[in-house]
């Protein structure tokens, strides 16, 4: 990569979820790191800059606009990473992806959209490896938790000597504290108004191996549907809900495994769903989430009750306050049969708000992995997945930010 004028940039630093990026940037990011916000008004990217004290003098201050393809070109050029913070992505991201794929810039984003990350693959991947680029989608709690807490287990079954092979993997959300962020309500209204429109992201949408870099070598496990009701998991020994991010997770897991060359099992079984906790009380909870799931998606498909709907839910550029954001937490854990017949385990654990303040702090790290971790990062380029861009170095990061990753032997 030339010699550039940053190292890195945050486009869409005045949103809410990109300024939440930027404050995070503005306490740890070390001095040395060269770093310009950037968005389509000057005026209030230097509000946000202001808002950080002294600590915001660090930043650059960039002008683009997603619309305006040669402003995001000239950005792309200029810096060694383009972390995004601006969807939805289906909208509005393609540009950037082009950009940095053209230009060999590392990219990071939040997306959580399925149609956009194979668009984006389709379209991109081969520039991105020729220039050397790593574009890399799911960066915040969709899809981190899940892809670098599978590549933590199978690297702790290495170091005991196992293959690291696995049969079968569940992730189990145990605990989950916090507000959906108006960027994703956004993101899932858009993403059902395309399947609605287009046969054929509907088709992706329902694919297991949606994302996969080759869909005929992928293997027949049967239909791997999300799970979309109550049920009880016997290799949980738990009862279950739908996880309303699996669809989006199991995939980009899914899409590593490929890329890795299947390091974590040829015939992986894969799946997440929400633990309930035992007796009625949690049944019935489960009961109503899985109703109340079904019908946010089914008014988005009669037109008074979408249009109400989007009137209640939180709007792009919204987001609960600091002390909201700090309450929130989240806790997963993945159960895992190895094709040697070992149970084994990892945890998962966040600290704040999953949507804004875990999110923050992992885009945060992402970024600042592929800016400043060159010489330990895997040889790889082209559309990537946190686990296969960064690994185990991005996880030695956000263990240092606070966040848990840990594995075990046996059932936990």
């Amino acid at each position: 990569m030339t010699t550039r004028t940053w190292d890195l940039v945050l486009f869409g630093a005045t949103g809410f979820t990109g300024a939440l990026v930027a404050e995070y940037l503005s306490q740890h990011a070390p001095p040395e790191l060269r770093i310009a916000l950037a968005g389509r008004n000057k005026d209030k990217l230097e509000g946000v800059k202001r808002s950080f004290g002294e600590k915001g003098a660090r930043f650059g201050t960039l002008i683009g606009d997603s619309s305006d393809p040669a402003s995001i070109a000239a950005i792309a050029t200029q810096t060694r990473v383009l972390c995004t913070t601006v969807g939805p992505y289906a909208k509005y991201g393609l540009p950037v992806v082009e950009a940095c794929a053209k230009a060999g810039t590392h990219y990071c984003d939040l997306t959580g959209e399925p149609q956009f990350m194979r668009r984006s693959i389709d379209g991109w991947n081969a520039t991105a490896q020729s220039t050397g680029a790593r574009i890399v989608h799911t960066c915040g709690f969709d899809s981190i938790p899940s892809d670098l807490g599978l590549l933590t287990l199978t690297e702790f079954l290495k170091a005991q000597g196992r293959s690291g092979q696995l049969e079968r993997a569940t992730l189990a959300v145990l605990k989950l504290k916090g507000a959906f962020s108006g960027g994703t309500i956004a993101s899932l209204f858009n993403g059902l108004e395309e399947a609605q429109a287009d046969r054929s992201v509907r088709k992706v949408m329902g694919d297991p191996y949606a994302l996969s870099p080759d869909r005929a070598k992928e293997p027949d496990l049967g239909r791997q549907r999300d799970l979309t009701s109550v049920k009880y998991d016997d290799f949980l020994a738990s009862w279950t809900a739908p996880f309303v991010m699996a669809s989006v997770n199991t995939r980009v897991v899914r899409r590593s495994n490929a890329l890795l060359g299947y390091a974590y099992g040829a015939r992986l079984d894969y799946r997440e769903v929400t633990a309930l906790r035992p007796g009625l009380k949690g049944l019935v909870f489960g009961g109503v989430m899985t109703a109340g799931m079904g019908a946010l998606v089914a008014s988005q498909f009669f037109g008074p009750t979408k249009v109400l709907a989007q009137r209640l839910l939180p709007k792009p550029g919204e987001g609960p306050d600091k002390a909201a954001r700090d309450a929130g937490s989240f806790r997963m854990r993945i159960e895992a049969k190895t094709v040697e017949g070992d149970r084994a385990h990892a945890i998962v654990v966040g600290t704040s708000d999953p949507g804004y303040g875990e999110t923050a702090k992992m885009l945060s790290h992402a970024a600042m992995c592929l800016a400043m971790d060159e010489a330990k990062l895997p040889r790889r380029a082209g559309v990537l997945t946190p686990a296969t861009a960064m690994g185990m170095t991005l996880v030695e990061r956000l263990r240092g930010a606070g966040m848990t990753f840990e594995a075990a032997m046996g059932a936990r």
